[in-house]
């Protein structure tokens, strides 16, 4: 296998893990935010008060987005599979 198919390999994988991943980190980084904007104005320093909201937040997310998250992580497996025959020397 030549090192610019392996390359290139390593680059959609991580840009199908970026693009599978963002809702959920997009859904707990604006989550956070917002609970660290409450706890600076309410002067509460609370720990476990921003852990429950994130976790609702990606479990949220999780069940809205995850059945396209399945979709493409199995559709890029299924373009890896396929593919293997083309890269095998």
């Amino acid at each position: 296998m030549e090192p610019q198919a392996v390359l290139t390999l390593a680059q959609q994988a991580m840009f199908t893990l970026l693009g599978v991943s963002a809702p959920v980190l997009g859904a707990v980084l604006v989550v956070g935010l917002l609970i660290s904007l409450f706890q600076a104005l309410t002067q509460i320093n609370e720990a476990t008060l921003s852990f429950v909201p994130k976790l609702i937040a990606a479990i949220a997310v999780l069940l809205l987005v995850g059945p396209w998250m399945l979709t493409t992580l199995v559709d890029f497996l299924r373009r890896m599979l396929l593919a293997l025959p083309e890269y095998a020397v």
